[in-house]
C-alpha cells in the first residue's frame, strides 16, 4: 500500500537494504584494503635472509620494543627474554653485537646487546626491551621512534671482532677496545 511517497512499502525497502548493501561492500573493501596494506610491511621470517651487517657502521630508521608476552621467551641466542634488560633484535646485526641506539627526537642513547632476530616489519630496524625504550623516550602510547643504532662492537664469522663509531662509548660499557 503506498504511503504517499511514490513507493510500495516493499520498493522501499528493496532501496533501503539496497543502500545498505553498498555501504557494507565499501566498509568490506575498505578493511579488506587496510589488512592487504598491513600484510605487505610484514616480513615472512621464515624466507627472510637479509645479508649479515659487519660493516660497524651506524643505521638510521625506527625502533619498537618488545610486547610483555614475550617476557621469558627464549631468543635466538638461547637466552630468555628479560623485559629489563639491555637485549635488543636485529635482522642483520650479528647476535653479541654491543650497540648504542639513540632516540632522534629525544637524544637520548642506551647501550644493547643484539640478542635477537626481527623486526619483521618493514622500515624497523631495531626491536628493544620496554626497559631500554623507556630508557630513551619510547612510551607505550608512541610504539615507536626514529634512532640511530651504531655498533660498538660486531662479532665477525672468524671470531674477531670489528670496532664501530659507536666504540667511542664502549669505554662507558666497559667494553674493551685493543689500541
Amino acid at each position: 500500500m503506498p504511503d504517499g511517497s511514490g513507493l510500495p512499502v516493499d520498493g522501499r525497502l528493496w532501496l533501503t537494504m539496497n543502500r545498505f548493501n553498498a555501504t557494507a561492500c565499501a566498509a568490506a573493501l575498505v578493511i579488506w584494503t587496510m589488512s592487504a596494506a598491513a600484510d605487505d610491511l610484514r616480513i615472512d621470517p621464515a624466507t627472510d635472509k637479509p645479508t649479515p651487517d659487519l660493516s660497524a657502521k651506524p643505521r638510521v630508521g625506527k625502533a619498537s620494543f618488545y610486547a610483555k608476552f614475550f617476557g621469558g621467551r627464549k631468543m635466538a641466542d638461547g637466552t630468555p627474554m628479560d623485559l629489563d634488560g639491555d637485549n635488543a633484535a636485529s635482522r642483520t646485526l650479528p647476535l653479541g653485537t654491543k650497540a648504542k641506539v639513540t632516540n632522534l627526537e629525544t637524544g637520548q642513547s642506551a647501550l644493547v646487546t643484539i640478542r635477537d632476530r626481527g623486526p619483521y616489519v618493514h622500515g624497523r630496524i631495531v626491536d628493544l626491551s620496554p626497559a631500554t625504550a623507556r630508557e630513551i623516550g619510547i612510551t607505550p602510547r608512541m610504539g615507536l621512534a626514529r634512532v640511530e643504532v651504531a655498533p660498538i662492537s660486531v662479532p665477525l664469522p672468524n671470531g674477531g671482532v670489528r670496532w664501530g663509531e659507536g666504540g667511542q662509548v664502549a669505554k662507558a660499557d666497559g667494553v674493551t677496545r685493543p689500541e
